[in-house]
């Protein structure tokens, strides 16, 4: 998988250099370097349900996005599509085309119309010859990227679908949440598909399941926002407990 999650908030549109400047390979460049970057960016539209790379596709370019929102997929061995993430302004994938070049590992396609912002190798590499502490950046971030792959496998082999769920959830506490009168509120809209999808489940067994939660107090759900009012009981649904 190839995601890297820069912002926190509800879809929206960002412009280029708002988009650059948020990347953490490109953290602390200064106005004139991140000008230099913007000169060799451009932009794409897609429309709805519109493939942008499928998994095994030449992999030569990063996008970002700006307006829109994307779906990141694969079969996996069985041949069963498994979602990996759903990408919102202001998140980039294509990260480790940048390195090698290779085949993508994942499918991408646009859900709404959307705008994205491009990065060629071609043109990235010259830039990162003379900006080393970019390519030292990159390469921690794609570090961090394998790390959460083997955690993804590791969830699907041993949690059961609360414990994916729970974990799923405070997951996105950690990206979104925001601190409210009543609990901690995802500030991401989360429609129970896309939350099974991310989890491998069917629709059916996340609305089962937090109905179940919502009967204990645990989350409430408003349409499609969830908000979290007792973290450590969800904490040990996914076996992780809080200090």
């Amino acid at each position: 998988m190839e995601t890297l999650s820069v912002l926190a908030s509800e879809p929206r549109v960002v412009d280029r250099r708002q988009l650059l400047s948020r990347i953490t390979i490109f953290e602390g460049l200064r106005p004139a370097e991140l000008d230099r970057l913007l000169e060799i960016t451009a932009t794409r539209r897609l429309r709805a349900r519109q493939v942008l790379f499928r998994k095994g596709d030449p992999g030569k370019q990063l996008f970002g996005v700006m307006r829109g929102r994307l779906r990141v997929s694969a079969a996996d061995a069985d041949g069963k599509e498994v979602v990996f993430a759903f990408l919102d302004p202001g998140e980039v994938i294509g990260e480790i085309a940048l390195l090698d070049s290779n085949a993508r590992s994942a499918t991408v396609e646009a859900i709404e119309p959307s705008e994205l912002l491009t990065l060629h190798r071609r043109d990235l590499i010259p830039f990162l010859e003379q900006h080393p502490k970019v390519a030292i950046q990159l390469a921690a971030v794609l570090a961090g990227r394998l790390r959460r792959l083997d955690e993804l496998v590791e969830d699907m082999a041993f949690l059961t679908v609360p414990g994916r769920l729970a974990k799923k959830l405070l997951t996105l506490v950690e990206v979104y949440g925001r601190e409210t009168p009543d609990g901690i509120r995802i500030d991401r809209k989360l429609p129970q598909h896309e939350l099974g999808e991310l989890v491998g489940v069917t629709r059916e067994s996340i609305n089962k399941q937090l109905r179940a939660w919502v009967d204990r107090g645990i989350v409430s759900v408003d349409r499609g926002f969830i908000t979290i009012h007792k973290e450590h009981e969800l904490a040990s649904s996914a076996h992780l407990l809080l200090t």
